[in-house]
């Protein structure tokens, strides 16, 4: 058992038989009396997002996870398939635990997954990738200059919003955790 001021962003814990992750976490501290804990956390199984406040003090139910590097393969529409780079086992994942990281992953992209009793639970994916754009819309001349940015197509099938003087066939390099344009690689 954690005490919930030790329930950080990142922290996943069990409450009610469901495993959480922590996306936001609040300290309130009032004059008086015990302080208020406020999270936001996503459930690892499902994927929906609950806000729980609690009173300082209380406690929740702790899990020990483990963390393999794995080597993405491909995927068939429903299922992603990654390879254990040191065993060399290959296991299958469900679209639903991938969530929105999916239109990042290319293939032999080096990942890390978070099992929780031989569960895939969540997957973790390095900083930035670099990605090919396969469609985007050609700047005209005078709208580089004012920042303007333009929503273009990557090779994994995701879009995101570039400067206007990213072209077809550039590869850039994208922040897996926003989603951003970091720079044209």
């Amino acid at each position: 058992m954690i005490d919930v001021n030790e329930l950080r962003k990142g922290v996943t814990f069990e409450m009610d038989g469901q495993l959480y992750k922590v996306l936001d976490y609040e300290h309130n501290k009032s004059g008086r009396g015990n302080a208020s804990i406020r999270i936001k956390a996503r459930n690892m199984r499902s994927g929906s997002t609950i806000e729980r406040t609690f009173n300082s003090g209380n406690r929740v139910q702790d899990v020990r996870l483990d963390y393999v590097n794995m080597q993405y393969l491909y995927n068939d529409g429903d299922f992603y398939y990654f390879m254990n780079t040191e065993t060399f086992e290959q296991i299958t994942v469900g679209k639903a635990i991938l969530t929105e990281t999916a239109g990042y992953m290319k293939e032999n992209l080096e990942v890390k997954l978070t099992f929780y009793k031989d569960e895939v639970i969540d997957i973790e994916l390095p900083t930035s990738v670099d990605l090919l754009v396969t469609q985007a819309e050609t700047a005209v001349k005078g709208d580089t200059a004012t920042g303007v940015t333009k929503r273009i197509t990557v090779e994994t099938g995701a879009t995101v919003d570039v400067p206007y003087f990213v072209n077809e066939g550039d590869t850039i390099r994208v922040d897996t955790r926003t989603g951003a344009y970091v720079t044209r690689v």
